[in-house]
């Protein structure tokens, strides 16, 4: 791939639908997204592209520099993966509250994205699609599914994750009360309102 303005471009990795690439950029270091050559789907990037554009007003997503109809470049986000930047992590009492601060922040992008009427799609299994920097902020990443639904389900579909991977987070000291998060859940999908969206997180740190 050869992109104007961008040097020593390197394959990344890729996903079902995209392919991605590093490079560098006014002497910052860049992802390069693509569509993947044997996918079907059509209308990806573009999408997604589109999509950054929007969610970067909300300081949602990684940095946006490009877009185009066949690629997009946002600057390079050093970082894990949160599970696996949460299972590094001793567990105490200090960690917990690390803990609690990303499941918030993560908690707080979703209402963001319910805000918008925009469905991300994949958060009830989002093992790769949020980031942990040095910084311990969050960065969503994969927006490549996303579009404008009547009743999102970003939330909601975060509690379910936090629901399936409770044993995980017991052992960092954090509890998830299942059928209270359940009925939490339901009353958010009704309402999503910020009122609504605190009972969740306090719910949390109980």
């Amino acid at each position: 791939m050869q992109i104007k303005d961008i040097k020593n471009i390197r394959y990344f990795t890729k996903g079902h639908r995209g392919i991605l690439y590093t490079g560098t950029y006014k002497k910052k270091k860049v992802v390069i997204k693509a569509k993947l050559p044997e996918s079907m789907a059509e209308g990806r990037i573009e999408n997604e592209g589109r999509w950054l554009k929007i969610l970067n007003k909300k300081k949602v997503g990684p940095k946006l520099i490009k877009a185009t109809k066949s690629f997009f470049f946002y600057e390079y986000v050093k970082g894990e993966f949160f599970v696996d930047y949460v299972k590094k992590l001793e567990p105490n009492e200090k960690n917990k509250k690390i803990i609690l601060k990303l499941i918030k922040e993560c908690l707080e992008q979703c209402f963001i994205l319910d805000s918008l009427k925009a469905d991300k799609e994949e958060m009830h299994h989002p093992l790769k699609h949020i980031l942990i920097t040095k910084k311990k902020d969050i960065v969503m990443i994969d927006f490549e599914r996303c579009h404008i639904v009547e009743y999102p389900k970003n939330v909601t579909q975060f509690v379910v994750f936090l629901m399936r991977f409770s044993n995980f987070f017991a052992e960092h000291l954090i509890k998830i009360d299942k059928d209270k998060m359940i009925g939490l859940a339901r009353l958010y999908k009704r309402y999503q309102t910020r009122e609504n969206l605190d009972k969740i997180f306090n719910a949390i740190q109980k």
